[in-house]
C-alpha cells in the first residue's frame, strides 16, 4: 500500500485551508469559494449575442407559426436533464405549443448525436430541431437537414469540437468566449432559458436549477469552477423537480435529510445512467416523463407487484421504482461481464501490457454498458481499460467501444495518450472517458506504443492524503473538521483521506460485530474509533485479534462524525490497511 502527502502540512493553515489548497483552490480565494453568490454566474451574452438571437428567432418563429419541433434527448444524465430543462421551460412559456407541437425522441442504446435519428427526423414534418447536450460535431447531418429539408437546427452543447458546423445555430461554451469550460449541456440550456426570460419578460429559468445541479453532477463537471460549484450548491436544496424529490425520498436512508454532491453522485445519478444504458425505450420515456412537471403526476396503470385490478399510480412513482429495478438488472449484467473479462485477463496474461485492451466479438458484451464495465475493470486493476467490439464495414475490420483512463496512477487524459499513438480511427468524448476505434491491423502497434508511453507508470495506486499521523498523534478535531466538509466533495474536490501509520493494535482495542457482514472496530486510546466494514475472516486473522500480542498497521482512512445519544466523536472509516509488523506478546 502506497500513500503520500498531497502537499507538506502548513501549521498556520486551518484544516479547511490545508484541504482546499491541496485541491488547487488558492488560500486567498477560499472565503469566496465557500461563499459563492449569484454574482458568480457568468452572463449568457458571452455565448455570443448573434448566436443567441438567431436561436431565439428560430424558436419563436416556429411557435408563432404553430409548426412542429423535435427535441433529441441525449443518452446520459446530462442529456436527460438538458432536455427536461428546455421542455419544462418552454411549457411554462408556451404550454399549448409544447403539448401539441413539440415532440422528443430517445436513443435506443448508448448512442449520441443525430446519426441514428436521421430517418425519423426526415420523416417528421418538423421545422425546428433542438439538440441539447449534443450535435456540435454533427456538421454533415446538420447541413443535410438545413439545406435539403428546410429546417432550423439549434444546438445547445458543451462538447469539444474540431469540426466547423456552419449550418446549425451552435451555442457552445467551448466554442465561444464563455469562460467556464466546466459547464455541461444542462448549464448551456439553462443559460439559454435565462436569455429567453430576459427577451420575453419572464422569470422561469431558476425553477429548474435542481435539474441543472443533477446534470452538472452527473456529467462530472469540475467543482473547482466557482460558477459550477455555485450552480450545484444553488440547486441542491431546491428539489422542485418530481424525479429528484421522489428519488431523494426513496433513498432517504442513504442520502439523509440534505442532498450533497457526493450523495447525488452515488444515489441518484447512477439510476439515470442505468436507464440510459439498460432500459427499454418505454422505461426511458417513463423516467424522462417523470422529469417533466406537466407529465410527472399523471395517473397511469399501476405496475406494482400485487396491485389491484384497475389500480393506478403517478408517473413519477412508477418511474422511481422502475429506475431501481433497471439498476438492479444492469448490476447483474455488469457482474456477468466482469467475470468474463476477468477470465480473459488471466487466460491472455493481459497484465503484461500497460493498457487492458479487450477485443470482443459481437454479442459477447452488451455495448450499452461497455463503458460502465471498463470503469469497473479500471478501478479494480488500476490500468487504463478499453472494452472494444469487432465491427465489419465493407470488408474493413475494426474494434470500437469505450475507453477509460486511470486517475489514481496519474493517467487522467488517456484520450490524448491514445491519440498520441497515431493509430486510432477516432477518440470521441472526455479526457478520461471516451469512445475509441482502432483498425484491426493497428492493434499490435497500439499496444506497443501505449506500453512505451506508459512504461514509467506506477503499477499500484497511490493514495494521496491530506494528513499523515503517527499512531498516538491522531487529531480528533482535524477529523471532525474534515467530516464537516462533506458538502464540498465532488469532481476535482476529492474527499479527503488521512493516513495513520505505526498503529499497534492490541486485542483490547478490537471489537467485532458479526451480523450479516463482519465489522471490525479499533478504538484508539484517545477514543477515536476506526471502522473496517465488510471485513473478511482473513482480515480478522491478519489483525491477530485472538492473540495476546499486537499487530502494527498502516491505514488509509476517510473521516466521519459519529453521533450517539447526543455525544459527538471523531471516527475513521478504513479504506485500506497493511501489516508492517507483529509481535505475539506485547508488554
Amino acid at each position: 500500500m502506497k500513500y503520500k502527502l498531497i502537499a507538506p502540512i502548513k501549521p498556520e493553515y486551518s484544516t479547511i485551508e490545508q484541504v482546499l489548497t491541496n485541491r488547487g483552490i488558492p488560500r486567498d480565494e477560499i472565503k469566496h469559494y465557500l461563499n459563492t453568490t449569484d454574482e458568480d454566474i457568468n452572463s449568457y451574452t458571452l455565448f455570443g449575442e448573434d448566436k443567441l438571437k438567431a436561436a431565439a428567432a428560430a424558436l419563436i418563429s416556429c411557435i408563432q407559426r404553430d409548426q412542429r419541433a423535435l427535441v433529441i434527448v441525449d443518452c446520459d444524465c446530462d442529456g436527460y436533464t438538458s432536455a427536461a430543462v428546455l421542455i419544462n421551460y418552454l411549457h411554462d412559456c408556451f404550454p399549448y405549443w409544447v403539448e401539441n407541437k413539440l415532440e422528443s425522441v430517445m436513443h435506443e442504446g448508448k448512442q449520441h448525436g443525430l446519426q441514428d435519428h436521421m430517418g425519423l427526423i426526415k420523416d417528421l414534418d418538423i421545422k425546428l430541431l433542438l439538440v441539447p447536450d449534443a450535435g456540435s460535431n454533427d456538421a454533415e447531418q446538420c447541413t443535410e437537414l438545413v439545406k435539403d429539408y428546410d429546417m432550423d437546427v439549434v444546438v445547445l452543447d458543451h462538447h469539444l469540437c474540431d469540426i466547423d458546423n456552419p449550418n446549425a445555430i451552435v451555442i457552445n461554451n467551448q466554442l465561444s468566449d464563455y469562460p467556464n469550460k466546466a459547464l455541461s449541456g444542462v448549464g448551456v440550456v439553462w443559460q439559454f432559458c435565462r436569455y429567453l426570460d430576459n427577451l420575453l419578460g419572464n422569470n422561469y429559468a431558476d425553477q429548474y436549477i435542481d435539474l441543472v445541479m443533477l446534470g452538472l453532477t452527473g456529467d462530472m463537471m469540475s467543482m473547482t469552477s466557482i460558477e459550477t460549484k455555485h450552480l450545484i450548491n444553488k440547486g441542491l436544496p431546491e428539489e422542485r423537480n418530481p424525479f429528484i424529490y421522489y428519488m431523494h425520498e426513496y433513498n432517504h436512508f442513504s442520502l439523509g435529510d440534505d442532498l450533497t454532491p457526493i450523495g447525488v453522485t452515488f444515489y441518484i445519478v447512477p439510476f439515470v445512467n442505468a436507464i440510459t444504458r439498460s432500459g427499454t425505450i418505454e422505461e426511458k420515456e417513463l423516467i424522462f416523463a417523470s422529469m417533466l412537471k406537466h407529465k410527472a403526476f399523471i395517473d397511469i396503470p399501476s405496475t406494482k407487484r400485487g396491485h389491484a385490478a384497475g389500480a393506478t399510480e403517478k408517473v413519477v412513482e412508477q418511474a422511481v421504482r422502475v429506475a431501481h429495478n433497471v439498476k438492479a438488472r444492469q448490476t447483474k449484467a455488469q457482474d456477468r461481464m466482469m467475470d468474463y473479462l476477468e477470465r480473459l485477463i488471466r487466460i491472455n496474461n493481459m497484465m503484461n501490457n500497460m493498457v487492458l485492451l479487450f477485443l470482443l466479438e459481437p454479442g459477447q458484451v452488451d455495448r450499452n454498458i461497455a463503458g460502465l464495465v471498463a470503469n469497473k475493470i479500471m478501478a479494480k486493476y488500476q490500468r487504463p481499460t478499453c472494452v472494444l467490439t469487432k465491427v465489419e464495414d465493407n470488408g474493413v475490420v475494426s474494434y470500437q467501444g469505450s475507453a477509460r483512463g486511470c486517475d489514481k496512477t496519474g493517467i487522467s487524459d488517456f484520450k490524448s495518450i491514445c491519440e498520441q499513438t497515431g493509430v486510432t480511427m477516432y477518440t470521441a468524448g472526455h479526457e478520461g472517458a471516451f469512445g475509441l476505434g482502432i483498425l484491426k491491423e493497428n492493434i499490435p502497434l497500439f499496444l506497443e506504443k501505449t506500453n512505451e508511453i506508459l512504461k514509467d507508470t506506477p503499477s499500484e495506486p497511490v493514495y494521496y492524503v491530506d494528513y499523515i499521523y503517527k499512531s498516538n498523534e491522531v487529531n480528533p478535531q482535524n477529523i471532525l473538521d474534515i467530516a464537516h466538509m462533506s458538502n464540498l466533495w465532488g469532481k476535482d474536490i476529492d474527499e479527503a483521506l488521512i493516513a495513520v501509520e505505526g498503529l499497534k493494535v492490541t486485542p483490547d482495542m478490537v471489537t467485532i460485530y458479526d451480523k450479516k457482514t463482519i465489522t471490525i472496530k479499533i478504538t484508539l486510546p484517545n477514543g477515536i474509533a476506526i471502522m473496517l466494514f465488510n471485513a473478511s475472516q482473513e482480515d480478522c486473522d491478519k489483525l491477530q485479534i485472538n492473540n495476546t500480542g499486537y499487530v502494527e498497521v498502516n491505514m488509509v482512512c476517510k473521516c466521519n462524525e459519529n453521533e450517539w445519544l447526543g455525544n459527538i466523536t471523531a471516527q475513521l472509516f478504513c479504506e485500506e490497511y497493511e501489516i508492517v509488523d507483529n509481535n505475539k506478546y506485547f508488554f
